[in-house]
């Protein structure tokens, strides 16, 4: 046990380089880290089982910063502990261009940083994801390989968000008990107090999910031993509400929102320096203390030494199936098993909506792929999300592949993150297209990130008929096409989708949606092609008879609109080329040679997709013709409402035929 003197200079430690840095920095917030700096050392120097020397561990527990504005909490930590990628001169640039301490935690930029956060509530979501990613994989691999802790230091902002009751909810109900929140109960938010907003009872609002739920002095060492060790044998998730000051030691700002988001100034961190009687210069740390935060950063190595023995001692299939998990491979047989899929469609050539599609290539994808996790937002018969193989995950029992993430879109997509984080799996989910805002900021984060989530769109155009204008997607494409690093599919038909489900499943850097059709749609790729098609973003689908006049460029549903388009103008004399576009991204990816050919010569251009226009002058130009939507949608079966705003072959043929005229 760690003396209470002891305690209180390792934990200064973190309150002097955390407002020595905001300081120099001249922005930050230094009253999240001064806070929490007692729980924190407490659950670093007692609990947590990590190992700087080797930061990936697989069986590590996880610590996520949902109030990720509290970051120097975080990085103080990692540098304290002995984590090579953030050194003092790391700490002494937070903030600054090119440093791995960003203002908030960002993924990717220093081991040890287990997800971006900063959006309040997201890393709680979260942190429900790695919990549940890691009782799956305890269900599949054991407690000797699998069996660790996810820690998430939430504050008032990070609970108020509406994603925090979708999180905590399906926690609840999945009796995640592995999972434990630590609530920086201070009280205070931006505008001051938080009883100017919010009067919740939050431990009560944690009990009513299914949660255990304690209150404790957040600056007592012992009471917060004392809690942690009772969640820790929990069955279900915990919630402990840590009382704490923010800013605490500050003589003037601790308790304020002064403390939150500006630096204390020199005058006030003097004062702190002298009320704390730490007379080091700024950043830093006596040696003496600084040795007992390296040798807290070793306390765990003898259990990942001991882990890795098991490892070994595992039998080899076990051991390389859970080793290529990990390293997030895909299994070698994939490729050929989509190869003999796609030689089946080219017999059969079946019509149907690609939401069908897509549940026909999951079965195939599935059966050979076995970390993928699927899911729905409540919408199962609906995004065609589950197959044979994925039995439902049920509380207790988490030998499924299958969650049931009820009607809570933002946290199914932000659970889905965390699980992709945790690594070992492969998580992908369903909703439908227009209910993406509901989960957008998730999805901005999983491309911010560059991790795989996959986030299936059903119900993707006016396509999906009566259920009117709320339900139909219109500036949607185009809204998830605006996000860097976001990979955007609209198959055209079976061989299309499960080409862009093998793209989503290679994609370790970037997530993927997959914007699918309600609707039956006419098969467009008659032949077996081992080339993945789709790979290049658009390709060109069927040649024009002569020099082409005409390109159609579509997506999706509308490509055979395309098709009967290039028909009719056939027909007519005019040569019509068909390019079918099924991934923006990937398409801006390809060399300039491929790009300019795709796109032609030919003098008349015109694409076709039931949404709005805005992307698509990257292809016809500004001065191109487009056939789509233009405004909101209506209630009415899908061919009367494609003949209403004029999404036809014949419009088509009307728009070509005009520009035609003029060139």
């Amino acid at each position: 046990m760690i003396s209470r003197e002891k305690h209180d200079r390792m934990a200064n430690a973190i309150r002097f380089l955390s407002m020595d840095a905001v300081e120099k920095a001249k922005s930050g917030h230094p009253g999240l880290p001064m806070g929490a700096a007692d729980i924190a050392t407490v659950l670093f120097t007692r609990f947590m089982t990590h190992d700087p020397k080797n930061p990936h561990w697989a069986d590590r527990d996880r610590f996520v910063l949902s109030a990720g504005h509290g970051s120097m909490l975080l990085y103080s930590l990692l540098y304290l502990l002995g984590y090579e990628d953030i050194t003092i001169d790391e700490i002494k640039n937070f903030r600054q261009l090119g440093s791995r301490t960003a203002g908030h935690p960002e993924y990717g930029e220093a081991a040890g940083i287990e997800t971006t956060t900063g959006p309040l509530g997201q890393g709680f979501a979260n942190a429900v994801g790695m919990a549940l990613a890691e009782r799956l994989l305890n269900a599949r691999f054991g407690d000797d390989l699998v069996d660790h802790y996810t820690y998430a230091l939430v504050g008032d902002g990070c609970l108020m968000e509406g994603i925090s009751q979708e999180a905590l909810a399906l926690a609840g109900h999945l009796r995640l008990s592995k999972l434990i929140v630590l609530f920086d109960d201070n009280q205070i938010s931006i505008d001051g107090p938080v009883s100017l907003a919010d009067s919740t009872d939050q431990c009560a609002r944690f009990e009513a999910s299914g949660w255990n739920t304690m209150r404790v002095d957040g600056h007592d060492p012992d009471a917060i031993t004392a809690a942690i060790e009772e969640a820790r044998g929990s069955d279900r998730p915990t919630m402990i509400a840590f009382r704490t000051t923010i800013g605490w030691g500050a003589p003037t700002k601790a308790g304020t929102n002064k403390a939150h988001g500006s630096p204390l100034g020199a005058d006030e961190i003097a004062k702190t320096r002298e009320a704390l009687g730490w007379d080091a210069d700024p950043f830093v740390v006596p040696s003496d203390i600084l040795d007992d935060w390296r040798l807290a950063g070793l306390r765990s190595a003898k259990e990942r030494k001991a882990w890795e023995t098991r490892l070994a001692a595992t039998d080899a299939e076990t051991r390389g199936e859970f080793e290529r998990r990990m390293r997030g491979d895909l299994p070698e047989a994939l490729p050929s098993a989509i190869a003999e899929y796609k030689k089946k469609l080219a017999r059969e050539n079946p019509k149907v909506a690609t939401r069908n599609a897509s549940e026909m290539a999951l079965d195939v994808i599935n059966d050979c792929v076995v970390e993928t996790i699927g899911g729905s937002a409540d919408l199962t018969g609906s995004n065609n999300t589950k197959t044979s193989q994925t039995v439902d995950v049920t509380p207790g029992d988490y030998s499924g592949r299958y969650i049931r993430y009820g009607i809570r879109e933002h946290g199914m997509a932000a659970a889905m993150n965390g699980i992709a984080l945790h690594g070992g799996l492969i998580p992908y989910g369903g909703t439908f297209l227009t209910f993406s805002d509901y989960a957008r900021p998730a999805m901005r984060l999983a491309s911010l990130m560059g991790i795989r989530t996959i986030f299936v769109m059903t119900h993707d155009s006016i396509g999906l008929g009566e259920d009117g204008p709320t339900h139909q997607p219109v500036e949607h494409l185009a809204a998830l096409r605006a996000i860097p690093n976001h990979r955007v599919f609209r198959p055209a038909d079976p061989v299309e989708t499960v080409e862009c489900w093998q793209l989503a499943l290679e994609s370790k850097k970037a997530p993927s949606t997959l914007a699918l059709t309600r609707q039956k749609l006419e098969p467009v790729r008659h032949e077996y092609r081992e080339e993945n098609l789709c790979a290049r973003g658009a390709y060109e689908l069927l040649p024009a008879g002569d020099e082409a006049k005409v390109t159609l460029f579509a997506s999706g549903s509308e490509v055979e609109i395309a098709v009967a388009a290039k028909a009719l103008l056939e027909e007519r004399g005019h040569p019509t080329r068909v390019v079918s576009v099924p991934c923006f991204e990937l398409f801006e990816a390809q060399d300039e040679d491929y790009r300019e050919a795709i796109i032609g010569k030919a003098p008349v251009r015109v694409a076709v997709e039931a949404g709005i226009r805005q992307g698509w002058d990257r292809f016809i130009g500004s001065d191109g013709a487009f056939i789509g939507m233009t405004g909101f949608g209506a209630s009415a079966p899908a061919p009367d409402l494609y003949k209403h705003f004029g999404i036809t072959a014949e419009a088509v043929v009307a728009a070509a035929e005009a520009r035609l005229a003029t060139t």
